[in-house]
């Protein structure tokens, strides 16, 4: 392996992310963030089971679950508050083992990935510094810090500073913008009264002030409205738009600050060695709750292919698939919030009539809601690693049940281990051969695991072999790694 470190520029929950999954698997890390100080206001306060899944390889799934609240779901209301449709969620597990939705204070997350990046021997945090120039193929960085400025010579810079990042400004990348801009007010507050509202998310559709309320955990909760033309954070009278939720109660107001929600997307993700992650690669309006998730899923996309390449076992192609992978379904995700958007904000009075027939109806038809909630993450775009033409279980999540294992219940990635895993319905000698290749595990469902929920049986039936990749998806099976060694 290279003897120079990978840059990541950032220290938000996506560049963290990405570098405690490197540093894991002993690629050496240097984390460059301009800010002195952790923010220490809310900001990002949803993620799903995928998200906590892959927290879980990062080693922080539990101190998560410790510091996260399950939430039921979503719910669409009218501006009286009357509910027009309804998307529950399974509070208790996810397809990925873990809570569908989770609510929590972004400093918190933050600080317990600081934390165990700091545990890592191979990564280092460097706070108070900025990222200034860089190469166009990402061998060498510019970085000013407090002691001055100087130069890095990298194996590879990811960009996870965010929607203004200096990374893709540095690169020449351009975005689409997916015609997506409006200004809203963000109130986050604190009370110890309890308010009484349903546990999920709520979003008013109201073409006039069209609005959020989530509850974030046991005492403190957060409102999104729409501004009006010619509004700002000061503007609207905040004790008039809370009293519907309140009802009186006295809250104490910790933020109150005015953002840009936009839907845009680069064109191009890759540079070289040089990668855009996150709010630098994509913006999403928050409305489906899916802008940190995204972010977290291009980590764990491309942090395993980046060291099987520095590492000389894969060639520089694989680095396409990163792109090839996440751009489709991050676009997917920003054109649904962009249309929940729509049903929440756009038309008139006749409009929103009709959005709430719509909406009233097609939530009672079966499977409705359901199809909505299975639709949140979408399928990786097609890749070599994913060809076109390949068929299901292909680039699909492998779902994480908890099995028995060496006489302890546990869940399954914890068994599957942190690289690529063979799982299958026996062992033969062609899934050891297949595992010897990769550096995996073979993993028998009836021999080393026991499902009791059955859901691994129906995964490898008929004698079937799957190819586990580090992110958990199901590998090609004709694929081949090509080294470089």
């Amino acid at each position: 392996m290279t003897a120079d470190p990978v840059l990541v520029v950032g220290a938000g929950p996506t560049g963290l992310t990405a570098a405690i999954l490197l540093a894991q698997r002993g690629v050496r890390v240097i984390v460059a963030e301009r800010h002195r100080e952790p923010y220490p206001l809310p900001r990002a306060v949803h993620l799903d089971d995928e998200g906590h899944r892959i927290l879980q390889r990062a080693g922080v799934a539990e101190a998560f679950r410790a510091i996260s609240r399950p939430a039921l779901g979503l719910r669409i209301v009218d501006a009286r508050l009357r509910t027009l449709a309804e998307f529950r969620r399974d509070s208790l597990v996810g397809l990925h083992g873990w809570p569908q939705a989770n609510m929590f204070d972004q400093p918190a997350l933050d600080a317990l990935l600081r934390e165990r990046l700091a545990r890592l021997p191979h990564a280092e945090l460097r706070a108070g510094t900025e990222l200034t120039a860089l190469d166009p193929d990402g061998t060498h960085a510019t970085l000013r810090a407090d002691t001055g400025t100087y130069r890095l010579r990298t194996a590879a810079v990811l960009g996870c500073d965010g929607a203004n990042s200096t990374v893709r400004t540095l690169v020449g990348a351009r975005s689409t913008d997916l015609g997506y801009s409006e200004d809203w007010l963000v109130v986050d507050a604190v009370t110890a009264d309890d308010l009484g509202h349903w546990g999920g998310v709520h979003q008013v559709s109201d073409p006039r002030r069209a609005a959020t309320f989530m509850q974030v955990g046991p005492d403190r909760y957060r409102w999104e409205f729409r501004l009006l033309p010619g509004e700002t954070a000061d503007s609207p009278d905040l004790e008039a738009l809370l009293a519907p939720w309140t009802g009186g109660a006295r809250v104490e107001i910790r933020r109150r600050v005015a953002y840009r929600f936009r839907a845009r997307i680069a064109d191009r993700w890759r540079y070289g060695r040089v990668f855009l992650l996150g709010d630098a690669a994509h913006e999403t309006p928050p409305f489906i709750g899916q802008g940190l998730g995204a972010g977290l899923r291009d980590a764990a996309n491309l942090a395993w292919k980046l060291e099987l390449v520095l590492t000389g076992r894969a060639g520089e192609a694989l680095l396409d698939t990163y792109q090839a992978e996440r751009r489709r379904p991050a676009l997917r995700l920003i054109q649904a919030a962009r249309l929940l958007g729509a049903a929440m904000t756009g038309g008139q009075d006749r409009a929103a009539a009709v959005r709430r027939g719509v909406l009233a109806a097609a939530v009672r038809v079966p499977g409705f809601t359901a199809a909505g909630l299975r639709g949140i993450a979408p399928l990786i775009g097609p890749s070599t690693l994913r060809p076109w033409w390949s068929t299901p279980p292909t680039g699909r999540f492998l779902p994480q049940p908890r099995v028995r294992h060496r006489g302890r219940d546990v869940l399954l990635d914890d068994v599957l281990g942190p690289g690529f895993a063979v799982l299958t319905a026996r062992r033969t000698p062609a899934a050891e051969r297949l595992a010897a290749g990769l550096d995996a595990p073979v993993v028998a469902v009836g021999t080393d695991v026991e499902d009791g929920t059955g859901t691994l049986a129906g995964w490898v039936g008929s004698g079937r072999t799957l190819v586990i990749r580090p992110d958990r998806l199901i590998l090609h099976p004709g694929h081949r790694f090509t080294s470089t060694r």
